[in-house]
């Protein structure tokens, strides 16, 4: 019911220091880093990819331990949403990938590129020439050469076989784990733990991000994209973070800083190997013609599998059900949950179950599945005319409160975390329970999901006229400027095409 919105592989993920604490409080919430990438500030590229890449049939009868990518895809496939169907996109992502992989270090390597159902920007790799790339990518990226910065990135990590490299990370996660399994005190999570662990096995080191880097670079320039895509994809990702974070002004890179080399370095070594095909400009094309008709039409944001996020509310027509945070949160519709953080180290977890048993709200309450229970706080309730029941709980330095309610053949629960003693968990968790209602027969026909346009540019047309049209935002100019790669002095003239979010 709810689409994963985690940033990891190439790029930084999007959460600050106090929404993460605050998200570790709500137990299965554990964030990945896939692509992680963390060097040394004296880095200096020396570096030469293996001359015997994984490929699958290799790993099948050389190392049954690099089986890894085959036998995980399907996870990783399932814990993105699926693979995401578009033939036009396809093709477009098939495209880019043959003109890389002709000038690869092993043009013989096969891969197979997944194009991942998810809004999430990411991409990674597995072994065995396992591609993966997020339609939330795609739609970011302005022009053929940005993907392929990034795919020749992840290609690199396959022809350097980096994910050899990290068997030893494997046996590590087997055993963290086997942690996580016995911690836990809910099946669910511990289960939603493990999977999410798996995507971990993603990860390489500093040293091999850097490495990826610059053989991504010599990719491009050789297959004719230009070679400053790399750096200029990085810029966008960077606004890209600081646009999605909760407070813009602080913790904008902390995880960035902390799972990966820093922006600015990266962007420098980028663009010091891209001058080795000429001055910015002069090398390369961008391919921004055909990578638009390629995007047009695209899915943008949450599927209507998985439910809607709209401003302060979160819809999900095909379960007919809707509710409403507190001014000011940010939603983010999780493969496992949704997900809503504010103010103060507050927390908002929401998800369904099967209710298979029909015992009584109250009685699943105390069923166990609550750790730090205070059981004389359980009490029922009707919520819109539905059978509901509360609770208390608290752990740590966290107090929380369990709503749990009954519609259809499911139930929906809400765990509302708060830090010990503060005033904001009464009132955040009474707005989400008596915003939860069903859907009426109308919102649910008008409910469409967002999809990315490409419009051309009209005489009287400016960017406050454009950004007017964009859907689904309440910061529609600085959406209009992120997903086009403006800046706040850029201007648009008759016949330029751009990109806006509508339905």
């Amino acid at each position: 019911m709810i689409r994963q919105a985690v940033m990891n592989g190439w790029f930084p993920r999007r959460h600050g220091a106090v929404r993460a604490r605050a998200l570790v409080a709500l137990a299965a919430t554990t964030l990945i880093a896939g692509c992680q990438s963390v060097i040394e500030q004296t880095y200096e590229p020396t570096v030469s990819p293996s001359s015997n890449p994984q490929i699958v049939e290799e790993v099948q009868k050389n190392d049954p331990r690099a089986q890894l990518g085959a036998r995980e895809h399907p996870r990783i496939v399932a814990s993105y949403g699926g693979e995401y169907r578009d033939a036009k996109t396809e093709r477009l992502v098939a495209r880019i990938t043959g003109a890389l992989t002709a000038v690869s270090e092993n043009p013989q390597q096969s891969y197979r590129i997944t194009i991942l159902n998810s809004p999430a920007i990411n991409a990674f790799a597995l072994p065995g020439g396992y591609l993966y790339v997020t339609r939330g990518l795609v739609a970011l990226a302005n022009d053929a050469s940005e993907v392929a910065a990034v795919l020749s990135h992840e290609m690199a990590h396959v022809t350097a076989n980096h994910g050899i490299q990290r068997q030893q990370r494997e046996e590590a996660e087997v055993i963290a784990s086997r942690v996580v399994s016995e911690v836990l005190s809910s099946d669910l999570a511990g289960k939603q733990a493990l999977a999410r662990g798996k995507l971990r096995l993603a990860a390489f080191s500093r040293n091999q991000e850097l490495q990826a880097d610059v053989i991504g670079v010599r990719m491009l320039g050789e297959a004719g994209y230009d070679p400053y895509a790399a750096a200029r994809f990085l810029d966008s990702m960077a606004a890209y973070s600081r646009f999605s974070a909760v407070d813009p002004e602080a913790d904008q890179s902390l995880d960035f800083l902390s799972s990966h080399p820093n922006a600015p370095q990266r962007v420098d070594l980028a663009r010091r190997h891209a001058r080795a095909f000429g001055p910015e400009g002069t090398s390369g094309d961008r391919g921004r013609d055909y990578y638009l008709a390629g995007i047009d039409g695209i899915l943008y944001g949450d599927s209507p599998q998985e439910g809607y996020v709209r401003g302060q509310t979160f819809l999900h027509g095909q379960l007919g059900i809707r509710f409403d945070v507190p001014t000011g949160f940010q939603i983010d519709n999780k493969a496992e949950a949704v997900l809503a953080t504010g103010a103060g180290e507050v927390a908002i977890r929401f998800d369904g179950i099967a209710d298979t048993s029909r015992r009584s709200l109250t009685d699943y309450i105390a069923s166990g599945w609550v750790t730090g229970l205070k059981p004389d706080t359980i009490r029922p309730i009707t919520v819109n005319g539905l059978e509901a029941a509360t609770a208390r709980a608290s752990a740590d330095r966290w107090d929380f409160d369990v709503t749990v309610i009954r519609f259809g053949e499911r139930i929906y629960r809400f765990l509302t975390a708060v830090p010990k003693g503060s005033s904001a968990l009464e009132p955040t968790a009474n707005q989400l329970r008596t915003s939860f209602r069903r859907m009426t027969s109308g919102e649910v026909q008008s409910l469409k999901p967002l999809r990315v346009r490409v419009v051309t540019v009209r005489s009287g047309d400016t960017i406050a006229t454009l950004a007017a049209r964009m859907m689904g935002t309440d910061r529609k100019l600085d959406l209009f400027r992120l997903i086009n790669a403006m800046q706040i002095t850029s201007t648009v003239r008759p016949g330029d095409k751009v990109k806006i979010i509508s339905e």
